[in-house]
């Protein structure tokens, strides 16, 4: 028989016996467990004889034996300091001080993985002893999956993060811990996955011709490496490698393996570009679409331009309460009760909180007692001052928050008219209305490019929060800056002054006409407003409210006021303007 390293010899009676035997473990014969005979010839059952201490009348094979006089174990148990320890079965040292065992590559075992993290695949053909599934130690961390299978949907299908992220987790069901680090995880790398390639291209001699799901498992490691640094290198590449082989890739784990520790030994050396490069500076450094940058160049100039691409929020979420159920002491009093962690937020009556899983789910919300809305999109619709007992209208609607926080303001009274030209996100504004108890909403299907002249002139306040580019909330959704083009930005600077023009004839004499978007653009916001002037001069601007933050009121001149993250204690990029029908 060949024997390998587990292989005892045991002898008997002069006869030879040998057994297999996993180290460690106990033999048994039909249920019992083998009994060794006492030995009285100075010699141990394994053959060797006794030194000095063993002769001091020890003897061997009664559980009395088996400790010392001071009440520890000495032959194989524990060390006198009384941890754990193992011996080998020789007698001769502890295995933790034993020479390294020298590497086999058949043995699937984390015993025998090297130290540079290699895991080797199962041979093919044999008595089939290595063919059996990958061990749970040999896969990724769910965390670690669940990200790739994110990003491979917004890239590969053009799904948005946020949707897709929160379908993924709430599939997999993972730990707390590991949804934290997997949202993190997608989102720093979308954040900066400009800055995340370019790195990479320089250890990749082609990196658009990689396997779409390599590319992207390249990309989550790279992010670990230089954004997230509680995360090993050791172990951003050991899991890269299972990730890989997790998804079909064997025969590119290599390669995987191979360029996580280049870049690792060669990140402190790569050339990023010099602030004098202008847009290409911004565009790779802060992972901001080349001509987009320029753009912002364009507009604002260097300074400021930076410190938009730069800027990176803490990502809390705003609240708020339902003013037709809660002050905002019962509301504070609501959130106390909570395991988040919650603050006032300065404006308006929007509360910023973290640590939250899933509002959604939250019982409080499905009552109805408060909304999610960012604090800029509270401002647009403060802009529009509604009273109770007015007829407003909300033309572009959808989700709905600004369109609740006026039906709020009118206390039940009046009608706020919700259009929205796609009938399923009409369907959310019904159910917001339903969960928040407002009745005095009217959704309806409706395109408001198109003028309805039986309202023409009957409204005291309209709401044009117009479709754009929503470049002002990209620290929030990273994704969207990669979607958004400069021929999508003609498009819809064409879609909103077409808008303007049509929505500001429901406006009645003396009433006000609020237009705002999500977007920094000046084609979209100031330069919008004043063509828009200029060919109707029945309307003038008008002062935002008081109850607007300073710092907002004080930029606000005669083409409305940009809202920049990075100036405003953290509010939504975002553009208003109010006006009076004359």
């Amino acid at each position: 028989m060949k024997m390998d390293h587990r292989t005892e010899k045991r002898w008997e009676n002069g006869r030879a016996r040998q057994e297999e035997k996993t180290h460690g473990g106990q033999r048994f014969t039909s249920g019992e467990q083998e009994r060794r005979p006492n030995r009285t010839d100075g010699k141990k059952p394994y053959g060797r004889p006794l030194d000095e201490k063993e002769k001091n009348g020890r003897s061997f094979g009664t559980a009395q034996s088996r400790r010392s006089e001071e009440g520890r174990r000495v032959d194989g148990g524990f060390r006198s300091d009384g941890a754990k320890r193992a011996f080998s079965r020789d007698g001769q040292k502890p295995q933790g001080d034993r020479e390294k065992r020298p590497f086999r590559p058949d043995r699937q075992d984390d015993r025998f993985k090297p130290r540079d993290g290699r895991v080797f695949p199962p041979r093919e053909g044999g008595n089939g002893a290595h063919t059996a599934p990958w061990p749970a130690s040999n896969a990724p961390s769910a965390g670690r999956r669940v990200a790739l299978e994110t990003l491979q949907d917004i890239f590969q299908k053009d799904g948005y993060a946020s949707l897709v992220l929160d379908a993924h987790l709430q599939a997999a069901n993972l730990p707390q811990i590991e949804k934290r680090f997997c949202a993190s995880l997608v989102y720093t790398t979308l954040e900066n996955l400009i800055r995340i390639d370019f790195a990479l291209s320089g250890f990749l001699s082609d990196p658009d011709s990689l396997e779409k799901r390599v590319r992207d498992i390249l990309r989550l490691s790279v992010c670990q490496v230089l954004f997230m640094d509680r995360v090993p290198e050791s172990a951003v590449v050991d899991e890269a490698v299972k990730l890989t082989r997790s998804v079909g890739m064997e025969s590119l784990t290599g390669l995987v393996n191979g360029v996580l520790r280049s870049f690792i030994r060669g990140k402190n050396d790569i050339a990023w570009p010099k602030p004098e490069e202008g847009a290409r500076y911004l565009s790779v450094m802060f992972s901001v679409p080349e001509w987009l940058a320029q753009r912002l160049l364009d507009a604002y100039g260097p300074e400021t331009a930076r410190q938009i691409c730069a800027y990176r929020g803490r990502h809390a979420m705003t609240l708020r309460p339902n003013r037709t159920r809660l002050s905002d002491a019962q509301f504070e009093k609501l959130l106390e009760k909570k395991v988040w962690h919650s603050e006032k937020s300065g404006v308006l009556d929007a509360w910023r909180v973290t640590g939250v899983s899933s509002v959604a789910r939250d019982a409080d919300y499905l009552a109805g007692h408060f909304s999610i809305e960012g604090v800029s999109s509270m401002l647009a619709a403060e802009a529009v001052q509604a009273r109770p007992g007015t007829q407003v209208l909300d033309c572009c609607a959808a989700p709905g928050g600004k369109t609740a926080y006026m039906a709020e303001s009118m206390r039940g009274t009046g009608r706020v008219y919700a259009w929205d030209v796609h009938d399923h996100r009409v369907a959310l504004i019904r159910a917001m209305m339903k969960r928040l108890g407002l009745e005095n909403i009217r959704p309806a299907v409706r395109d408001a490019t198109v003028l309805k002249e039986e309202l023409a002139g009957q409204m005291d306040a309209v709401l044009l929060d117009a479709p754009c580019s929503g470049l002002g909330v990209m620290d929030d959704k990273p994704d969207l800056k990669y979607r958004v083009t400069a021929e999508s930005v003609a498009e819809l600077t064409r879609v909103q002054a077409q808008l303007l023009n049509t929505c500001c004839r429901y406006v009645r004499q003396g009433g006000t006409f609020v237009y705002s978007t999500c977007s920094l653009l000046p084609e979209e916001n100031e330069k919008q407003i004043e063509a828009f002037l200029q060919a109707h001069p029945e309307f003038q601007t008008a002062p935002l409210p008081a109850s607007f933050p300073e710092s907002v009121r004080a930029r606000y001149g005669r083409f409305g006021v940009q809202i920049l993250p990075h100036l405003d204690d953290g509010l939504e990029g975002f553009y208003i303007v109010r006006m009076i029908r004359l």
